[in-house]
C-alpha cells in the first residue's frame, strides 16, 4: 500500500523529534523520582532533507514496530459479484505464513473458521472456473507455523464447541465441519501469520501481522469439490471466538466490530474493514443473545408500505427458528409462511405491463422496461424500528429474456422444510453493513459502494476516534490508504509518544 504524503503529514515528519540515544538522568524535586524522557531531533534542523530519506526512515521504524502495534482497523480487499451466473459471492485476498502466501477466501458471515487448502489435500480443486489461481499452504515451507496440539488449551475449547477433534495417532488438533449446504471440510489447526494492512490514523496505512488460528484443510466433500466457482478456503467471519475478527479484536488489535459494503453493479467488489464504517443514516438492531449466528428479530414483511398477513408464529426466534445475516449465501431463503404472502403481494400490485409466468417452478415476469419503476419497494421491519427496505433489484433475479423482454424472477427461495430466513448477498449488497460484536447489534444503510466511506478506528479495545475517508478496494485494483485531512497534524501530535521515543524509569 503506498502512503499519503500530505502537506500536514511531510511537516511533521520532517521535524518530530526521535529519541536517538538512550539517555539516563535523574531530577529529583520534592522526594519525588521523575520520569525523563530525552529527544533529539531524526534530522539536523539546518539541513534540508528529501523526501526519500524521510519514506527510508519511515519505513525502517514501521519494520520495527508495526508487527507489534495493538490499535488500528484493518482493511482487505473485496472481489467478485452477487450476480448468480457470474460469481454469486464476494472474496478477498489473505496472506499466511513466512514467507506470506496469498489465497482467495470466501467471505462468510455464516461460519467462524478460517481455512485454506493444505498442500496435501487430495480431492482439492486443481482450477477455478472464476479465473483465478488456486493455492495451496505448505506448512513445511512456512518458518512462522506451529501446529496445535490435543493438550492445548485453543483445542480443548474447540472441541467442547464441536469446532475440533483430536487425532491421538498424530497428536493434533483437527475438525470436520459441515456447511448448510450439505458440503463440507476436514483438516488440522496450525498457529501462523496472517498479514494485514493496518490503517494507523488518518492517512497512514503500513503491513502488519498477527498470529492467528487457521485450519489447514486436508479434504473437501461436496460442492467444494467442483472447479467451476473454486476458492482457495473461506473466511469466517462469525461471532465465536475462532473467527479472526474474534482472536484479533480479544487482543486488542483491531476493534471488536467490522463492516462491509458490497458493489453489486458492474465488477462488484467492495470494501471490507476490521472496523466500523460510519454514516448517519445507518439504524440498528440488536443480535439475538446466545445464538451462533448473526440472527436478528424480523418482526414483519410490508409490501409498499402495507403489512403483510403473516402469522406472527412465523418469525419467532429460537435455536431452531429464526432470520439470519449471512454473507457466503449468494441468493435468500425464505420460510414458507412468509413466502407465499410476500410472492402474491408483489404480484397483485404490478400493472398490466408485466406479465407474470411460472419458469421452472419459479414465480418469473416478462418485463419491457427498468424494473424500478413497476415493481414496488419490499421492507423487512426488525426490532428496534430498523427497516431494511427492499428495492426490486434486491429480490429479483434477471433469468434471460423471453419472446423479447426480459424476465425477471423472484430472487427469494422458498424454505419447505425449514424453520429459518436467510439474507445473502442478493439483500445484502449496496448497502454499508456494520457487525457490532462490542454492542452486540447490526445496523445498515443504502451506499454506493464505489464511493468512500467513513470509518472510526481505534487504539484501545473500546477507545474510537474520528477518522477521515476510506476508498474502496475495487475488483480490479488494490486498497488505497485514508486521505490526509485537517486531522492529521493534531493526530499526529497528540499520539506522537506511541510511534516515537524512549522513556527511561528512574
Amino acid at each position: 500500500m503506498p502512503v499519503m504524503a500530505g502537506g500536514g503529514l511531510v511537516m511533521v515528519s520532517a521535524v518530530v523529534l526521535v529519541a536517538a540515544a538512550v539517555v539516563v538522568a535523574a531530577a529529583r524535586g520534592g522526594g519525588e523520582s521523575k520520569r525523563v524522557l530525552i529527544l533529539e531531533r531524526a534530522f539536523p534542523v539546518e539541513e534540508r532533507v528529501g523526501m526519500e530519506v524521510i519514506i527510508a526512515q519511515d519505513s525502517a521504524r514501521h519494520a520495527r514496530t508495526l508487527q507489534s502495534f495493538a490499535g488500528g482497523i484493518v482493511d482487505f480487499p473485496v472481489y467478485g459479484t452477487s450476480d448468480p451466473y457470474v460469481a454469486g459471492l464476494y472474496y478477498t485476498k489473505v496472506r499466511l505464513g513466512s514467507p506470506p502466501q496469498e489465497f482467495n477466501v470466501l467471505i462468510d458471515t455464516g461460519s467462524d473458521v478460517l481455512w485454506v487448502a493444505c498442500s496435501s489435500c487430495n480431492d482439492c480443486p486443481q482450477n477455478s472456473g472464476l479465473g483465478i489461481a488456486l493455492n495451496f499452504f505448505d506448512p513445511a515451507i512456512s518458518s512462522t507455523v506451529s501446529s496445535i496440539s490435543c493438550s492445548d488449551n485453543i483445542c480443548a475449547s474447540l472441541v467442547q464447541t464441536s469446532s475440533a477433534e483430536c487425532s491421538a495417532e498424530y497428536n493434533q488438533c483437527g475438525y470436520s465441519l459441515k456447511y448448510e449446504d450439505e458440503s463440507g471440510i476436514s483438516g488440522f489447526y496450525v498457529n501462523d501469520l496472517i498479514y494485514f494492512d493496518t490503517i494507523l490514523g488518518t492517512s497512514l496505512i503500513a503491513n502488519s501481522s498477527a498470529p492467528v488460528v487457521f485450519g489447514c484443510s486436508t479434504s473437501l466433500f461436496g460442492d467444494l469439490t467442483k472447479s467451476d466457482r473454486a476458492y482457495d478456503g473461506i473466511f469466517g467471519f462469525g461471532k465465536q471466538g475462532l473467527s479472526v475478527i474474534s482472536q484479533l479484536s480479544s487482543r486488542g488489535i483491531t476493534p471488536k466490530v467490522f463492516s462491509h459494503c458490497l458493489k453489486g453493479e458492474g465488477s462488484g467488489g467492495g470494501i471490507l474493514v476490521l472496523g466500523e464504517i460510519m454514516d448517519s443514516r445507518i439504524v440498528y438492531t440488536p443480535l439475538v443473545p446466545s445464538m451462533p449466528h448473526y440472527n436478528l428479530y424480523l418482526q414483519s414483511i410490508a409490501v409498499n408500505g402495507q403489512l403483510l398477513p403473516i402469522d406472527p408464529a412465523v418469525f419467532t426466534t429460537t435455536d431452531k427458528q429464526g432470520t439470519m445475516i449471512d454473507s457466503g449465501t449468494t441468493l435468500a431463503y425464505l420460510v414458507e409462511g412468509a413466502y407465499d404472502p410476500l410472492v402474491t403481494a408483489i404480484t397483485a400490485s404490478l400493472s398490466p405491463y408485466v406479465t407474470p409466468i411460472v419458469s421452472d417452478g419459479k414465480q418469473c415476469y416478462l418485463v419491457s422496461t427498468s424494473v424500478t419503476e413497476l415493481f414496488p419497494p419490499v421492507s423487512f421491519n426488525f426490532a428496534g424500528g430498523a427497516s431494511l427496505v427492499l428495492r426490486p433489484v434486491d429480490y429479483l433475479v434477471q433469468m434471460g429474456f423471453s419472446d423479447g423482454a426480459a424476465m425477471w424472477c423472484i430472487g427469494f427461495i422458498k424454505v419447505e422444510n425449514g424453520d429459518t430466513t436467510i439474507l445473502g448477498d442478493l439483500v445484502l449488497k449496496d448497502k454499508i453493513f456494520v457487525y457490532d460484536l462490542a454492542h452486540q447489534r447490526i445496523g445498515w444503510a443504502d451506499y454506493d459502494c464505489s464511493l468512500s466511506v467513513n470509518v472510526s478506528i481505534t487504539f484501545g479495545k473500546d477507545e474510537f476516534v474520528n477518522a477521515g475517508e476510506l476508498i474502496v478496494s475495487r475488483g480490479s485494483s488494490s486498497s488505497v490508504p485514508f486521505k490526509s485531512t485537517h486531522q492529521i497534524m493534531n493526530f499526529f501530535l497528540q499520539h506522537i509518544f506511541l510511534y516515537v521515543g524512549c522513556l527511561v524509569l528512574l
